[in-house]
């Protein structure tokens, strides 16, 4: 599978050099000739053996989508037995009918041992976080890490486009040592990426399994024709976010009333201030509605609660003195903080 900056552009080298081996590696199981297919790629011998280089999205698009049709392999060789070309459009279909991703996932896992059991996907829900990670039931030999970023991939590029949105990762980990092209990890996963770790896996924001699936059959037929090209960017069609409100909201709610700057924020969400504002922009809010909308919300709990005194809860709330707060507490709910208590009561 192709590999691709989330952000970047698709003509920027960043695929390593080490997934092209992986390709060539392919060829030599099944005894033939990579020739045509490193043609199709327009990659050059000198690169499939270079320590550092890289190929382009479209490059590798070309040379993968070559070699998985002539070898009718879409595995690459990974498994004990080939995948016939078509074999994840088959688990795709499978998927998208189901009314969530939460669903969709858990078909996905299951219907994947279908084509092999050399591999389980696994998805695990927490209270905060999701998790699919990849249990090895061989072993993988030097196509290790090709495979399991590839997986990894699949699962992701498809979740995306399914519900149409940008899936924000937490955390990216692998069960092998760091490689040496481990520069384009945060690149095509996240930040956050940990090596040596019992399995292979990636972790989000749990409340995106609860979005619905928004695309057809027809919308699918569409999407395969090009889905090399849909796991190359798996972000890149999907400007939008669907959870980032509530994500900054639950940043601001976490604050308790402690004053956050746009960059402390953008910080937690793992995106630049500049890419926040402007999907906030998209969902027709910005951070400082969403700061007023924090301040309200937990100025409401707590005079709920009825025991802290106006004045603390200004404070708590975020508020300079207890006259600023009764003003934009009446100017909200209609009511002064006091008028607001003793109505809950």
């Amino acid at each position: 599978m192709p590999l691709q900056a989330a952000t970047g552009t698709p003509r920027r080298a960043m695929t390593p050099a080490a997934f092209v081996r992986g390709v060539v590696a392919a060829y030599a199981r099944y005894g033939k000739d990579p020739a045509e297919a490193l043609n199709r790629g327009q990659v050059l011998p000198d690169l499939v053996i270079s320590g550092d280089g890289r190929v382009t999205a479209a490059q590798f698009e070309a040379l993968a989508g070559h070699a998985m049709r002539e070898l009718d392999d879409e595995a690459l060789g990974w498994f004990s037995r080939r995948l016939p070309w078509g074999s994840y459009g088959m688990l795709c279909r499978a998927s998208i009918t189901a009314p969530t991703l939460e669903v969709a996932l858990k078909r996905w896992c299951r219907h994947h041992r279908l084509l092999t059991e050399d591999v389980l996907f696994e998805l695990a829900v927490g209270e905060e976080t999701a998790t699919i990670s990849i249990r090895e039931q061989r072993q993988l030999g030097d196509l290790r890490e090709f495979c399991l970023v590839t997986l990894l991939r699949y699962v992701l590029g498809f979740s995306c486009w399914a519900v149409d949105s940008t899936i924000a990762l937490r955390a990216a980990e692998f069960p092998y040592d760091e490689p040496g092209h481990v520069s384009v990890y945060p690149t095509i996963f996240c930040k956050a990426v940990r090596f040596g770790a019992d399995r292979a896996g990636i972790c989000f924001d749990r409340h995106y399994l609860s979005l619905p699936l928004t695309r057809s059959a027809a919308d699918l037929d569409s999407m395969l024709k090009g889905a090399l090209r849909l796991t190359v960017l798996p972000y890149r069609p999907y400007r939008r976010d669907r959870l980032l409100v509530e994500r900054v909201r639950r940043v601001l709610r976490a604050s308790r009333g402690r004053s956050l700057g746009a960059e402390d924020v953008a910080s937690e969400l793992a995106l630049s201030t500049r890419t926040m504002h402007r999907r906030l922009r998209e969902e027709a809010t910005s951070l400082r509605e969403l700061k007023e909308e924090a301040k309200l919300e937990l100025a409401k709990l707590e005079l709920m609660r009825g025991r802290a005194p106006i004045k603390r809860i200004a404070e708590i709330a975020g508020f300079r003195n207890e006259k600023s707060f009764s003003r934009a507490f009446r100017n909200w709910t209609g009511a002064s903080p006091r008028e607001f208590r003793g109505r809950y009561r």
